[in-house]
C-alpha cells in the first residue's frame, strides 16, 4: 500500500470510528507500528488529526483565530449562546469565557438583567457596556490576540481572588477519553483556573468540537457540570458524554 493510500485509509477509519489505534491498524494492514506512527505524525503536522498516546483522535477545526471562528457554525453558536443566556439568573456572579459562542451569550443577556459578569475577554466586556444593571469585572493580563483574551500570571492572580456561581466555558474539543481541550497552553491554564473558582462549569459545545481533541488539556469530563449542544445533535454523539455524568442541554 502506497503512503498516500495508507494516509487516506487512516483518515477514513478516523472518520468512521472516531479514533485510530496504531497497534490495531498495524496488525490489520500488516505494517509496523513505526510506519503507522510516522503517517500519524505527518497527518498531525498537516492539522488533519490530533495525536494521542497509542494513536490519534479527530482534530478540532475550532483552532482558527477569532475572526476565522466567526464563520464556523454561526447559527448554532447563536442558539447555544441564547440558551446559555437564559440560564443566567438575577444577582448571580457569572464567569464568561472568550470566544465566538460566548459572545453570543453576552449578546442575548436581557438589558434589564441585574448580575455580575466576570470575563477575561475585552470583546465580552465591551458588548455589555450598555447593560446598565450588569457589573462587569474585566480580568487583566497579557492580551492573547489569537483569541482576544487575557492570559498570564496577572490574569491567574486575579482569578484566584474571585468566586462565581457558574462559568460558561469555551473549548476547541471535548472527547470522552481526551477530556476538554484547547489549542493553546496558556489558555488551558486560564480556563482551568476559572473553572476552579466557579460552583458549576458549563461548556458551550457546537458540533465541530464534539468528539474532537486539541493539544492541551483543560479538564476531565468529571470536572464538567454540563454542556449545551445544538438541537439536532444525534443521541449517538451525546450519549457517551451523558454516560460520563455530563448533563447535556440541547439549544432550541
Amino acid at each position: 500500500m502506497l503512503t498516500t493510500q495508507r494516509k487516506q485509509h487512516l483518515l477514513a477509519r478516523l472518520k468512521q470510528d472516531g479514533q485510530v489505534v496504531a497497534k490495531a491498524l498495524s496488525e490489520e494492514l500488516g505494517l509496523s507500528e513505526d510506519t503507522i506512527r510516522r503517517d500519524l505524525r505527518e497527518l498531525a503536522r498537516d492539522g488533519l488529526l490530533q495525536r494521542v498516546h497509542g494513536g490519534a483522535l479527530p482534530a478540532s477545526p475550532a483552532v482558527a483565530d477569532f475572526a476565522g471562528r466567526t464563520t464556523i457554525a454561526p447559527e448554532a453558536k447563536v442558539a447555544i449562546g441564547r440558551t446559555a443566556a437564559k440560564m443566567v439568573q438575577s444577582r448571580q456572579i457569572v464567569m464568561v469565557d472568550g470566544g465566538t459562542t460566548a459572545l453570543q451569550l453576552a449578546k442575548h443577556l436581557p438589558r434589564e438583567l441585574d448580575a455580575t459578569i466576570i470575563t477575561h475577554s475585552p470583546t465580552i466586556a465591551v458588548e455589555l457596556v450598555e447593560h446598565s444593571n450588569i457589573e462587569v469585572i474585566l480580568i487583566g493580563g497579557k492580551l492573547f490576540k489569537h483569541s482576544v483574551v487575557t492570559v498570564g500570571a496577572a490574569a491567574l492572580e486575579s482569578i484566584s481572588r474571585l468566586r462565581a456561581d457558574v462559568y460558561f466555558m469555551g473549548a476547541t474539543g471535548i472527547h470522552t477519553s481526551a477530556g476538554v481541550t484547547t489549542g493553546d497552553l496558556e489558555e488551558a491554564y486560564i480556563k482551568h483556573a476559572l473553572s476552579q473558582r466557579a460552583a458549576e462549569t458549563i461548556l458551550l459545545a457546537s458540533s465541530e468540537k464534539l468528539g474532537a481533541a486539541s493539544p492541551y488539556l483543560i479538564m476531565g469530563l468529571d470536572e464538567l457540570s454540563g454542556m449545551i449542544v445544538e438541537r439536532d445533535t444525534s443521541e449517538e454523539v451525546v450519549k457517551p458524554f451523558m454516560d460520563a455524568g455530563v448533563a447535556v442541554t440541547r439549544a432550541p
